[in-house]
């Protein structure tokens, strides 16, 4: 478009910082968000970063990029070689072992996996936290704020325990982020009598599960949406997860049955529909 009205790109980006000043950072900030997640980028921090902004047009300084990382938690992104197994790099709070590793669910509420994600509105971030069942992949917890504080992981916690009311014993996996270690967080697992298992460092195949169905909610929901504001996104993704995700949502690895549907007739026709020798296991170096 630029091309065509015959005007650089670094102009209209500039032009669009004055005339919607809110507007222009959340487009920034998906930008950013957008690149610092790049597998290819992985590595890169805010100089870099910036460097790559400005090659799209972008009229920004590498102090407004670390601004925006920071505030959006990508600093993070950023790992020293090696990482203490009992101690985080970003806190001090306790770290747990991984106890989902190579642990096949057989029945619900054996494991649980848990995540957050961010979602883009029209002028600012909405976060997502969800709690899954790792043998039905239903959503049994979800929270939505505008913040990355633990409460959003406790909030959607709180909705899983509540809904399913676990025996003592249950696995609860998630990263090392500093919402899973608070001390509100593991209070509220050690209430319920719920065994807390991290991720090991720079290993998503270690929560797949959760990945895939953030994956599959942006594929299938959020792209091409336009959410006006909290209360908006909160409301459709919401209806997503309860009326479309949990009853309606076929998955191979269930039989091509939905999550709820799973739950009720058990795991026998997965049995039937898996031969022996065929399960991968991905692993991390």
């Amino acid at each position: 478009m630029c091309k065509l009205a015959g005007v650089s790109r670094s102009g209209y980006y500039r032009a669009w910082r004055e005339r919607a000043p809110k507007e222009e950072e959340t487009g920034l900030r998906d930008a950013i968000q957008r690149l610092a997640l790049d597998r290819r980028h992985k590595h890169y921090g805010y100089r870099r970063l910036t460097a790559l902004l400005r090659r799209q047009g972008w009229s920004v300084n590498h102090k407004r990029v670390l601004r925006l990382m920071r505030q959006d938690n990508l600093l993070c992104l950023r790992r020293k070689a090696f990482v203490p197994a009992t101690t985080d790099s970003r806190h001090d709070n306790p770290i747990y072992p991984n106890l989902a590793r190579r642990r096949q669910a057989s029945e619900i509420d054996q494991l649980w996996v848990a995540d957050i994600t961010y979602l883009r509105l029209a002028r600012e971030f909405a976060y997502l936290a969800v709690v899954l069942d790792a043998f039905s992949r239903r959503v049994v917890g979800w929270a939505m704020a505008d913040h990355l504080q633990a409460s959003l992981a406790v909030q959607a916690l709180e909705m899983a325990l509540k809904a399913r009311k676990p025996e003592p014993g249950l696995i609860h996996h998630s990263d090392r982020g500093v919402q899973y270690t608070s001390r509100d967080y593991i209070g509220c697992l050690d209430a319920w009598g719920v065994l807390p298992s991290m991720s090991r460092v720079g290993c998503p195949y270690d929560n797949a599960k959760a990945e895939s169905f953030m994956k599959t909610l942006k594929t299938e929901e959020v792209d091409g949406r336009a959410y006006r504001d909290l209360p908006h996104a909160t409301s459709s993704i919401g209806a997503f997860i309860e009326e479309v995700y949990n009853p309606y949502r076929l998955h191979s690895a269930l039989g091509y049955l939905a999550p709820m549907e799973f739950e009720k007739i058990g795991a026998a026709p997965l049995a039937a529909a898996q031969q022996p020798g065929t399960l991968q296991t991905a692993t991390c170096p």
